[in-house]
C-alpha cells in the first residue's frame, strides 16, 4: 500500500479538519498484523497511517520520510531487531513516541525498551480500544512505559543503578529512565537542596533559560504543577536525595 500523505486507506474521505491528525508509522514483519493495525487505526477520525515496514532499514528510512508522532515497533524485527531500530529512529527523531509491541512479557526486553527511549512497552495481544487509548496517550506526552518498570522491582532495581550510574558521569545519553534524562535529574537534584534556576544555571554552567527549559520538560514529563510536586515525586522513586540539613 501507498502511504504518501495524500492517499487514504480504503479511499475514505480525507479527514484532515479541524484538529492536527496524529500520523502513525506501524513496523512489523508480518504484513497481516500490519494491515489488522492499519485497518483499525484508520477508523479514529484523528489517526493517519503515513507507512508501513517490515525490516529495520525501511522502518529508518520511513521514519525519516514521514516524521510520524507515533511508530508502532515490532519487539521481534529481523536482525537487528525492534529494540535497535528504536534507539536508532530516536537519534534521528527524538521526538517521535515509539510503541515497543512484544510477544510476550520478558524483563530484559522491558529494561532494553527503556534503555532505546521507548515510550510504552504492550504486548501484541493487545485489544483495539486499548491500543487506540495507549497511542493517544503517548501523544499527549505521557511514558506508560514507567507503569511497567514500578509493577517489576528487579527490572527498575537494574534501570535506577544505569541511571545514577549516567548521572554520576555526567553523560547525556537517550534518557535510561524515562522519562527524565540524566540532566533533569541533575537540575532536579540541585533543585531539591534549594537552589533557585539562577544557582543551578551557575553550578552546572549552563544558562538560567536552559534551567527553565528543562524544568517546563520535567513538569510535563512527569504530569506535575510544580517544582515541590516534581521534586517530592522524584524523591519518592528514589531518583535524587533527600535535601541536606
Amino acid at each position: 500500500m501507498n502511504y504518501d500523505g495524500r492517499e487514504r486507506r480504503r479511499g475514505g474521505p480525507d479527514r484532515r479538519g479541524d484538529g492536527e491528525l496524529t500520523r502513525i508509522l506501524i513496523v512489523d514483519n508480518h504484513a497481516l498484523f500490519r494491515v489488522g493495525i492499519g485497518n483499525i487505526l484508520e477508523r479514529e477520525p484523528d489517526f493517519e497511517v503515513v507507512g508501513e515496514a517490515d525490516d529495520s532499514r525501511t522502518a529508518i528510512d520511513r521514519a525519516i520520510e514521514t516524521s510520524p508522532n507515533i511508530i508502532l515497533m515490532d519487539l521481534a524485527l529481523p536482525a537487528p531487531g525492534g529494540i535497535e531500530t528504536t534507539q536508532r529512529i530516536k537519534r534521528e527523531l527524538p521526538s517521535t513516541g515509539i510503541i515497543v509491541l512484544a510477544p510476550s512479557e520478558d524483563e530484559d526486553a522491558l529494561f532494553d525498551a527503556i534503555k532505546a527511549g521507548a515510550a510504552a512497552f504492550i504486548l501484541k495481544d493487545v485489544g483495539p480500544d486499548d491500543l487506540v487509548t495507549i497511542i493517544r496517550r503517548v501523544v499527549s506526552g505521557e511514558y506508560l512505559i514507567n507503569d511497567k518498570v514500578f509493577s517489576k522491582p528487579a527490572v527498575a532495581s537494574r534501570v535506577l543503578k544505569e541511571f545514577r550510574e549516567l548521572a554520576v558521569y555526567g553523560q547525556e545519553a537517550a534518557p535510561i529512565f524515562a522519562p527524565l534524562s540524566p540532566r533533569e535529574v541533575e537540575i532536579l537534584d540541585n533543585i531539591a537542596q534549594g537552589m533557585t534556576n539562577k544557582q543551578v544555571a551557575y553550578a552546572l554552567s549552563i544558562s538560567e533559560q536552559t534551567v527553565k527549559n528543562h524544568m517546563s520538560s520535567i513538569l510535563r514529563k512527569l504530569s506535575v504543577n510544580d517544582r515541590t510536586q516534581a521534586v517530592v515525586y522524584a524523591m519518592r522513586q528514589g531518583w535524587i536525595r533527600m535535601p541536606e540539613d
